[in-house]
């Protein structure tokens, strides 16, 4: 655990008592550790309870429309499992959230050795996500996450943004312009696709990392990035993670659940199949961006810790356009580069 500078932990004790008196005076101020962003993560503690305090960049110019605020404010109305707020302070940057523990999904998993316990837990990420999935595209309020879409433009870009970091940053290689258009036009193809399915309210980056467990029941954090999309973008970040390796039987016994659920809640019949040949497309398209934000870690601030998980990621890819058989010389392509 990293150290904190008496003086940030000063303004970071003044705050919290000016603003929670009531809470009791501050017993102690520890950094937690943070996640791929800037944001940085304070366990604030007194007697008898403790805080999260969650430092950003300066937000006096937005105020209380800051995407996160907006978000977990939409969510917590509609029942959402969320992090609680209690207090802003928009000009220094401070958030005051509820303390939700250490324990992450995959910490969690890391204990499962059960099939039947693995599924367990699943589906109880799928029970949450569907609760903000279908109640949030159902009720809509006026925030920025409703003007925003996994449009084919979006997903395109991200596309360019994993050629960009990982391809011609990380990798260092020069691919010849001819054949980059060829994987850009398969890409597009599959990025078609995908925009052109129903709109639905998604995370964003809904994955095990991004799961908290608090006593008996689950949170969703790092929601600040919502927006529509497809319904198997959320799904595909959870099932297809790159931080924990489902087998391939397990992710579409997970798939159906999903669509069980799903089903019952709006009362229409899904086409199983066009959906899981739609999964695997949006998986393709969600882990190569993974990997594009994995190598862009390293080349802008040269955090290792993400690249480990570049091989698994890559692999998911690999496998799933194997099932395509139209996409054959893109799987080649990526491959070539990638290995070679």
């Amino acid at each position: 655990m990293s150290t904190m500078p008496s003086r940030e932990r000063e303004a970071l004790r003044t705050w919290f008592e000016r603003s929670a008196t009531r809470r009791g005076r501050t017993v102690s101020i520890d950094p937690l550790p943070g996640d791929a962003s800037s944001r940085r993560y304070y366990r604030i503690r007194v007697r008898g309870d403790s805080f999260v305090g969650m430092r950003v960049p300066p937000f006096q110019d937005v105020g209380e429309q800051l995407p996160f605020i907006q978000v977990q404010k939409h969510l917590h109305k509609l029942g959402v499992s969320v992090p609680q707020i209690f207090d802003i302070d928009a000009r220094r940057g401070l958030i005051l959230l509820s303390d939700l523990g250490d324990e992450t999904l995959l910490k969690r998993l890391e204990r499962v050795s059960k099939k039947r316990d693995q599924l367990i837990w699943f589906k109880r990420a799928i029970d949450l996500m569907l609760a903000m999935q279908i109640s949030a595209t159902r009720n809509t309020t006026p925030i920025d996450a409703y003007g925003l879409y996994f449009d084919e433009e979006k997903l395109m870009w991200e596309v360019a943004f994993t050629f960009a970091h990982f391809y011609g940053g990380y990798l260092a290689r020069n691919i010849p312009g001819k054949e980059l258009k060829l994987l850009e036009a398969y890409f597009q193809w599959i990025c078609k696709q995908l925009a052109s399915r129903e709109w639905y309210f998604t995370h964003r980056d809904y994955h095990s990392r991004n799961i908290m467990i608090a006593g008996s029941d689950l949170y969703m954090i790092d929601f600040q990035d919502a927006r529509l999309g497809c319904s198997q973008y959320d799904l595909a970040s959870l099932l297809r993670d790159s931080y924990y390796q489902l087998d391939d039987d397990v992710v579409y016994e997970l798939v159906e659940y999903y669509l069980d659920r799903k089903e019952k809640i709006e009362g229409r019949r899904e086409n199983r199949r066009e959906y899981a040949r739609v999964f695997d497309l949006m998986s393709i398209q969600r882990n190569f961006k993974a990997i594009g934000s994995f190598a862009s870690f390293y080349m802008k601030r040269q955090d290792v810790r993400y690249l480990k998980f570049i091989g698994n990621t890559f692999e998911n890819i690999r496998k799933n356009l194997l099932k395509f058989s139209e996409l054959d010389e893109l799987r080649c392509l990526l491959y070539r580069y990638y290995y070679f």
